[in-house]
């Protein structure tokens, strides 16, 4: 009896190939949000207070030195590269093990609410936080009574 070993490498990505070319919105060009080494993106929770907007990215894993967060053009801009090699060696075994991951994320900031200056980032458990305060002539102001002259 003969075995016979099937081939199975190319048909498992393919209904994921086909998924992702019909999931893409082809028509938004301002999806700046990418992953070079087909990883996912790292979750990412944005919330709005009076005072300022609060971004904050799920990394862990990664520490702050991996991390590069520019503003150009009230497009701010979030990435990180890692790589590390792991080498086990036994006897006459010896194994490497390559990991590379990064990504880049783009947020398009309101161009007259932000103060582009005074944006600060922590990377604390994993999670990158970064807190873009607003500009005084933003923030909500408070009602007022109108006298009638």
């Amino acid at each position: 009896m003969t075995l016979v070993r099937k081939n199975d490498q190319m048909w498992p990505t393919f209904p994921s190939l086909i998924d992702n070319f019909l999931s893409r919105d082809w028509m938004d060009w301002s999806n700046m949000n990418f992953s070079n080494t087909n990883t996912t993106l790292p979750a990412v929770n944005i919330k709005e207070t009076k005072d300022d907007y609060k971004i904050e990215v799920a990394a862990p894993g990664l520490s702050k030195k991996d991390f590069k967060i520019n503003l150009e053009n009230n497009q701010l801009t979030i990435s990180s590269e890692k790589e590390s090699t792991k080498k086990e060696e036994d006897d006459n075994y010896s194994r490497r093990e390559f990991s590379y991951q990064s990504f880049t994320r783009t947020f398009n900031l309101p161009e007259h609410e932000v103060d582009g200056d005074k944006i600060a980032a922590s990377y604390n458990d994993g999670i990158l936080t970064i807190q873009i305060p607003k500009k005084e002539e933003a923030k909500p102001k408070p009602a007022r009574m109108i006298k009638i002259a």
